[in-house]
């Protein structure tokens, strides 16, 4: 054989290989993992919370880094922790954090930064790769300037370029800033990084006013995991609280259309299971995982 003709063959065994995986991509839309608030009342610890959801079927998390920090305080280890992921068959796809990054007063930020340096280090550490960045501390009392919380945006960004673990922009319904939609698109577009996302939930856009047809003017690229759940008809959405969240499916939420919004023919988007029901916390724990898991994926069938 020439030259040619090696090059040629070893051209059609690449298209080959990637062209079944591009079409197992797009064949399956959604990913679907288990945000630990889901069991968070039942106080598990968390390798008790990571066993449970991998008996559950799930193969991807979002971790609490608070229940991370926990476990290394109670004599484990990052490598530790990392082997008991990869043990379980796991993958922690982001981690709910609380650093104020977005405040006005320099001080508070500059502390939020090396609270964000540490737990970005420590979710590097277990393989994980996003973060939640919240509105933490600007819940209440005046509203920010969007101009300048693009700036502290963008400087917790230039952070995850040196961790390699991305913030992701976080709409809270019931805050006074990043409530609706808009904001989280002007602060992610004045940022002027490419790595800035954006982390939506059905019950904070249902809470913050937006909807769930707001989603349709979000890019596409800007989302990369979703937290799904439901709302009940009542309490009305000014009453509505987090501990109301219930399964997807079992309340009223638009969610088939939701996810005809979201769906990416790029790449799959990863559907993150995420309530705070005082009810579920009275359950097995197992049960619950696998009630979410279900629904989850009885939702999306056919989108």
């Amino acid at each position: 054989m020439n030259r040619r003709t090696v090059l040629s063959a070893m051209a059609v065994a690449s298209a080959a290989s990637v062209l079944p995986a591009q079409a197992a991509a797009k064949s399956k839309p959604f990913i679907y993992s288990l945000n630990m608030s889901t069991l968070r009342g039942h106080k598990l610890g968390f390798k008790k919370e990571l066993e449970v959801a991998s008996k559950a079927g799930y193969g991807s998390v979002e971790i609490w880094i608070n229940t991370l920090q926990d476990y290394l305080k109670d004599s484990g280890s990052l490598p530790e922790a990392k082997r008991i992921i990869d043990d379980l068959g796991l993958k922690v796809e982001d981690a709910i954090g609380f650093a104020p990054w977005i405040v006005d007063d320099q001080q508070t930020r500059s502390k939020a930064l090396e609270q964000l340096k540490l737990e970005m280090d420590q979710l590097a550490a277990i393989g994980c790769k996003r973060v939640a960045a919240p509105p933490m501390g600007a819940t209440t009392g005046e509203a920010l300037d969007l101009a300048a919380v693009a700036e502290r945006y963008r400087a917790i960004l230039e952070l995850g370029d040196k961790t390699g673990v991305v913030p992701h922009l976080e709409l809270w319904g019931f805050s006074k800033n990043l409530s609706r939609v808009g904001e989280i698109l002007y602060v992610a577009a004045e940022a002027s990084h490419p790595s800035a996302r954006v982390l939506m939930d059905v019950y904070h856009l249902h809470k913050g006013g937006s909807g769930m047809d707001s989603v349709k003017n979000v890019g596409k690229p800007l989302v990369e995991i979703f937290h799904i759940n439901d709302y009940p008809a009542a309490p009305p959405r000014e009453a509505i609280t987090d501990a109301d969240r219930v399964y997807a499916g079992d309340g009223v939420a638009p969610l088939k259309d939701l996810l005809k919004a979201l769906k990416n023919p790029d790449k799959p988007i990863i559907l993150s299971f995420e309530v705070f029901n005082k009810d579920y916390y009275g359950q097995d724990p197992l049960l619950v995982a696998k009630t979410g898991l279900e629904k989850m994926k009885k939702v999306a069938a056919g989108v």
